[in-house]
């Protein structure tokens, strides 16, 4: 988390500044913007690791910017604010800001909110995206890519394949079983095990079409295993 890039969007010149020396300090990397509009251009060619935002600052305010964030991607976001109104809005955290601290602040509770929200989002990151080679597996999307040339490539797939390629890039050369793959990736199915192969052998065709080789090799008499080890 040291190293990251905090994105500070904050009208009131000392405040920025303040967060700003507390933040450098702590080893972060620090950009600023005094307004919504600066914050969303700052947003989108800096692509900083969270973002503190002031609710009440000039051309858009911060839940308008907030909306326009969460519409991207999912930064994670801090919402500053001194306002009743706005507290009440944020409380429940509806409107998809990962935390939110109050006017006076002490400037190194901001600090801790800010670490603790990177330990945490950046857990759940890890924890959901798989990557092994130029294959990329999200699980909380329920997406997956392969990544070359420069080149993003979804492949494309069913449900039950996408379990189980989700199931196998976890522990990409452990020798499955045809039934650990059926009780984890199938369990509401009445499928056979015989279906397991059915699904590996399409894994395994489309990876190849988008020139990905060598996944899924079978292992005689136990089952198969995402890719050999090196």
């Amino acid at each position: 988390m040291e190293n990251s890039l905090v994105l500070i969007v904050e009208d009131e010149p000392e405040i920025a500044q303040i967060l700003d020396a507390y933040l450098v300090r702590e080893g972060y990397r620090t950009v600023r913007a005094s307004d919504g509009e600066t914050a969303l251009q700052h947003h989108a060619v800096l692509s900083p690791d969270i973002v503190l935002l002031d609710v009440r600052i000039p051309k858009l305010d911060g839940f308008a910017v907030l909306a326009r964030l969460r519409h991207a991607g999912d930064t994670p976001v801090i919402m500053v604010t001194a306002l009743a109104e706005d507290i009440d809005r944020l409380s429940g955290l509806r409107l998809g800001a990962d935390d939110y601290v109050v006017k006076p602040f002490n400037p190194q509770e901001v600090v801790a909110r800010v670490k603790a929200v990177l330990r945490r989002t950046n857990g759940e990151r890890q924890d959901a995206v798989r990557r092994f080679g130029a294959i990329e597996v999200d699980s909380n999307a329920y997406s997956a890519f392969v990544n070359t040339d420069g080149q993003r490539i979804p492949i494309q797939l069913t449900l039950s394949e996408f379990r189980i390629l989700a199931y196998m890039i976890r522990r990409p050369t452990h020798a499955f079983d045809r039934a650990d793959i059926l009780d984890a990736c199938l369990p509401e199915s009445a499928a056979l095990m015989r279906t397991v192969d059915t699904h590996i052998s399409n894994l395994r065709r489309k990876l190849e079409e988008l020139g990905q080789t060598g996944f899924f090799p079978a292992i005689r008499g136990v089952g198969y295993r995402f890719a050999d080890p090196k």
